[in-house]
Parts: C-alpha cells; structure tokens; sequence
C-alpha cells in the first residue's frame, strides 16, 4: 500500500469513528452521558481509535493539514489509554461537543479532496 492510500485509511478511519461519536451522542446532555457507563465507554473506545490513526497518520499528510489539532488528538489518545484512572468525564465531553463535529467537517473535506483529485 502506498503512503497516500495508507494516509487516506486512517484518515478515513478517524472520520468513521468521530460520525459514531456523534451519533452515540446526539440529543444527549452531559448528565445522561456521565451516567450511561456504555455509551461512555464506547466513546472513549473511538477517541482512542482516532488517536490511534492520528498518530499513523504521515508526517507529510499531518504536516500539509495544520487546521488539524494531530497532536493533541494523539495526546487524548494517550490520556485513554495510559492514564485511565484519570480520565475525567467533564472533559471527554467537551471534545465530544467543541471538537468533534469540527474534526468530522476537517476530515470530510480531506476525504473529499482526494476524492476529487482521484477523479482528475
């Protein structure tokens, strides 16, 4: 597989798992969210697969996409999985609410440009 496909898969990865996010989320308040153990996990399950592509994501792709906070998108990641005990619900909700409807607009359009360009 080429570096661009494999770019595009993860790509394409993160932007499926945040869609799940919001749709695991939609109409619900943080109180409903910090008492639905299932659906907090699940979520915390698909910001670690975001992270987890992120941080496969090229240097070159990550580097040509600066609107994208890669990064601290890794770093959550990282805060999952090394640092569970300290995983605070406040604010995985906040990424869910500010940050992940803007990263699924990000990634779409980045899938959408390849998209375009593939038809060129």
């Amino acid at each position: 597989m080429r570096p661009e496909e494999r770019d595009l898969a993860y790509i394409w990865d993160m932007w499926q798992a945040a869609r799940d996010i919001i749709e695991l989320t939609d109409g619900m308040s943080f109180h409903a969210f910090s008492a639905d153990k299932r659906t907090r996990l699940a979520v915390e399950r698909l910001l670690v697969i975001i992270g987890e592509a992120a941080r496969r994501v090229s240097d070159a792709q990550s580097s040509a996409q600066p609107d994208i906070p890669w990064h601290a998108i890794v770093g959550q990641r990282n805060v999952l999985v090394h640092e569970y005990g300290e995983v605070v619900v406040d604010r995985v909700w906040i990424v869910v609410r500010e940050h992940i409807p803007d990263l699924v607009r990000a990634l779409a359009s980045l899938l959408e440009d390849h998209a375009e360009g593939a038809t060129e």
